[in-house]
Order: structure tokens, then sequence, then C-alpha cells
């Protein structure tokens, strides 16, 4: 599968390897993430496609606003991002005071 904006990815090499991102933009072989802790959105990784693997293609309300060129917060993408590596796909409510 292609890898498109709002995907979630996982990062496989580099110092973020095993890292969970959302795709902002994609561009000549390259994509640039934001976890949201690390990467946030203001100063997003550029990263080479060859170097990440597709997890999600995701149906989040932060993908959607992604997508449709809304304004994100970093604390949207931890919450999504915590609650997919937890399994469920969805952040719960625990996370969102953090």
């Amino acid at each position: 599968m292609e890898i498109d904006l709002g995907d979630i990815v996982l990062s496989l090499s580099g110092r973020d390897k095993k890292r969970l991102f959302f795709v902002l933009k994609t561009q000549s072989g390259f994509a640039w993430l934001a976890d949201g802790r690390m990467r946030k959105i203001e100063n997003p990784k550029k990263k080479n496609l060859k170097h990440l693997k597709l997890v999600s293609k995701s149906e989040s309300g932060v993908s959607q606003k992604i997508r449709n060129s809304e304004k994100v917060l970093n604390s949207e993408i931890r919450r999504t991002l915590a609650g997919f590596a937890q399994g469920d796909g969805e952040a719960d409510a625990s996370d969102a005071g953090r």
C-alpha cells in the first residue's frame, strides 16, 4: 500500500526507529512526519519513504483534519497515537490531560 496524507506510519530506521508518526505531507519520495512529542507540527521530520512502514490508513479525527488542511494540535496527535499504540486505534479518556 502507498503512504498518503494522514496515515499512521512506523519508522524503520534512525534514532526514531519503532516510533509511530502521522504523515503531514508527501513529496518526491519523502514524507514529513509528526508525533506531537519529539517531532511537533511546527517542526516535522523529513524521512525517506523507504524507511517507513504503513501501519494504518487511519480514519481518526486527526487524520481527517490533516487531509482537510485544518489546524491540528500536538496534543491531539499524541493522544491518538497513544491510543493506537495501546491497540484500540482510538485515544481513551485517561490520556486527555497529558
